[in-house]
């Protein structure tokens, strides 16, 4: 569980007190680390926006766009919009793939956004596909101090604290990451290495010019992915399971989730999912003429479900065919859906 659950965990015993009191204290520390990636149950729909070495893996460009919204019922609560586009190409002889992808955050009264550009170089090997890909890009972060609020009754803070930033605050960084991944016709594997800089974003008063001093920042935690997935198809019938595992760790905090999926004539999926101490899940989605639609919905395990329903999320794209004059040297089925 990440610090963030930790303090909305708290909130909660303190019958359901503003979150803002939560970024308040996130928002002091020096060094705060923030959430990076959002907790996307569908995280198999958009594979290169965990791993750039998985851009154009398919012959399509596929792109996609979704949103999260976090434990329904809580003020405050973690909101996510994110689009990816990702897309082979051929020069000469070698392969690559490029994409790009966004991403925007809200929790409480912080705002991250993300936007990356990815490239990716493939081989074949062992009857599969190797890929190795690289990501660079822009965060931006933004915390909402003038919109700090302090209940009278509060335990930890004072409305008089000067610790406490009393103006918005917005900084920036560069961002960098990498990853391999291996395609074969039955399944996939892929460990990617996110915000290897661990960038330290500086925040300033919004507008404001002065870079003299500092007083508050936030980090982006160096974070590694191992994600996993099969296609198995089964045996005359029109079905087929499609299992799938994400590992995720910033060396302080370990999250794990596992899917069990299953497809009938390639048209309509559903599925169930376990995070790890955090949630379970279900899922259902559908395809239709390289249109895809899927949606999810969490249930906490954790005491976030004394005030939380549950988190809703969809995720819908479309896939354009790409011809490469009938010479498709990448002919084996993805493991996911198109």
């Amino acid at each position: 569980m990440n610090r963030l659950q930790l303090y909305i965990m708290r909130l909660c015993r303190c019958a359901l007190r503003p979150a803002i009191f939560l970024v308040a204290i996130l928002g002091i520390r020096l060094a705060a680390y923030a959430q990076a990636e959002p907790q996307l149950t569908q995280y198999w729909a958009v594979p290169a926006y965990f791993n750039p070495a998985q851009t154009g893996t398919l012959d399509y460009i596929r792109i996609r766009g979704g949103a999260k919204l976090q434990w329904i019922g809580i003020d405050n609560a973690p909101k996510t919009f994110l689009a990816a586009a990702d897309a082979p190409f051929k020069i000469g002889s070698k392969r690559i793939g490029v994409g790009v992808n966004f991403s925007q955050q809200s929790m409480g009264l912080f705002s991250n956004l993300q936007a990356n550009i990815q490239a990716s170089y493939k081989f074949n090997l062992l009857k599969g596909t190797f890929s190795i890909g690289l990501q660079g890009g822009y965060y931006n972060s933004k915390f909402k101090g003038s919109e700090i609020y302090i209940p009278d009754d509060d335990d930890y803070h004072q409305g008089s604290d000067t610790s406490l930033p009393s103006q918005d605050l917005t900084g920036n960084s560069f961002d960098f990451s990498a990853g391999i991944s291996y395609t074969h016709k039955y399944f996939s594997v892929g460990v990617s290495g996110l915000h290897l800089l661990q960038p330290t974003v500086k925040l300033n008063i919004e507008g404001s010019e002065n870079s003299e001093s500092h007083e508050y920042e936030t980090s982006l935690p160096r974070t590694l992915y191992f994600i996993a997935d099969g296609n198995i198809p089964l045996k005359n019938t029109l079905f087929e399971l499609q299992p799938s595992l994400l590992v995720r760790t910033d060396f302080s905090n370990f999250g794990a989730e596992v899917t069990a999926r299953a497809r009938y004539n390639k048209f309509i999926s559903f599925g169930i999912g376990y995070r790890w101490k955090e949630a379970v899940s279900a899922m259902v989605g559908a395809e239709f003429k390289n249109f895809f639609l899927g949606y999810a919905f969490d249930y906490p395990l954790s005491a976030i479900n004394r005030a939380s329903s549950g988190s809703h999320e969809i995720i819908a794209g479309y896939s354009l065919k790409l011809d490469f004059s009938g010479k498709n040297r990448n002919k084996h089925r993805s493991i996911r859906l198109m």
